[in-house]
């Protein structure tokens, strides 16, 4: 998750000229909203399927070693799973939003 968001800021995820271009060009705040999205919940997605596993097991073992034990069950990973595609759609939204209302003029002539 944290590599996720830091490739959000490396990467510019949100690139303010280009949504200004395709604002200019007639595209929708929808179609610019599930452009951004795409991309990054497949990095999270990629990131849950590698973490859960290797999670599961860690807490796994650490647990095995308590005398009253208890099953780590699926649910505790779908809602952390959940919780962190949240708050990655929350982001983006924020941000696409953001870069939307902004002044298309601002954004093509500055950069």
């Amino acid at each position: 998750m944290t590599t996720a968001f830091g490739k959000l800021g490396e990467k510019k995820l949100i690139n303010k000229q280009e949504v200004s271009i395709r604002l200019v060009m007639g595209a929708r705040l929808i179609s610019i909203f599930s452009l951004l999205t795409r991309n990054f919940l497949f990095l999270i997605l990629i990131s849950l399927i590698i973490s859960i596993p290797i999670s599961w097991y860690a807490m796994h073992k650490w647990l095995e070693d308590y005398v009253y034990r208890i099953k780590i069950t699926w649910d505790v990973f779908l809602i952390a799973g959940l919780i962190s595609i949240f708050i990655a759609v929350l982001t983006i939204s924020y941000q696409s939003i953001r870069a939307a209302l902004a002044n298309p003029v601002d954004s093509i002539k500055s950069e």
